[in-house]
């Protein structure tokens, strides 16, 4: 029977357990990042970040904060781009898991300008900073918590946030069991890539956090493979 994709799905994901360690995680964070490769998924939060910054000063430091970052992986990217760029980033990655944390720690030991925070982003308020990512991490969160997130971030990021997540579709749901396949998806990180897809968006989802939030400049735009890019900015230009 056809997956029914109309309204967001709230089952829980095995890897939101903020407890979780050992080679499995660690398998499914690097699978994670190996098939946002394959797929161009990077892509889409680094052009976010370009309509972000426009032509700002190469003299500039632009800080940018990275929630539930993961293995890292995003960060590494933007800091090689930003070397290729000459731009002058100072990048901060967020995860609420120790051993998440540890593991990107150690992949990034060689990139000068990253650094890590273990911590549960609802808990106190962010640092102030240019820009704040979202990359794949929203889709773990109910709507409303999604809603108070934005907005808290949104006082702190000076330039705006760029939000790359899932599209929720029956035939990204169908596609992915392919990839599986492909990547030999360990069990967790199949289940939970397919719990994700179902908590993914549709566009009238972002749209009406856009009204939630009272927007004044946002884009939402859709992106191979099958995610939405969501620029919000904090300024007019």
């Amino acid at each position: 029977m056809w997956i029914d994709t109309k309204h967001r799905s709230n089952a829980p994901e095995i890897m939101d357990n903020f407890n979780m360690e050992g080679e499995v995680l660690r398998d499914a964070l690097d699978k994670i990042a190996a098939i946002n490769h394959f797929l161009g998924g990077n892509k889409v939060t680094i052009s976010g970040v370009e309509q972000l910054i426009g032509n700002v000063s190469h003299q500039k430091t632009i800080r940018i904060i990275d929630i539930g970052c993961g293995n890292g992986d995003m960060l590494r990217t933007l800091s090689k781009y930003g070397k290729r760029k000459n731009l002058n980033f100072q990048l901060i990655g967020i995860d609420a898991n120790d051993f998440t944390i540890a593991y990107a720690k150690k992949l990034s030991a060689d990139y000068e300008n990253i650094t890590y925070q273990c911590r549960n982003i609802f808990d106190g308020e962010l640092e102030q900073c240019d820009i704040v990512l979202c990359t794949l991490t929203l889709h773990h969160f109910e709507d409303q918590e999604i809603v108070t997130l934005l907005k808290n971030t949104s006082k702190v990021a000076h330039m705006g946030i760029v939000v790359n997540d899932l599209h929720r579709s029956a035939i990204a749901y169908y596609l992915f069991k392919l990839v599986c396949l492909i990547f030999r998806l360990n069990k967790m990180s199949k289940d939970d890539g397919l719990v994700s897809i179902l908590r993914g968006f549709k566009k009238y989802d972002l749209i009406r956090y856009c009204k939630q939030l009272q927007l004044k400049y946002c884009s939402v735009s859709w992106k191979w493979a099958f995610r939405y890019q969501w620029v919000i900015k904090n300024y007019e230009c």
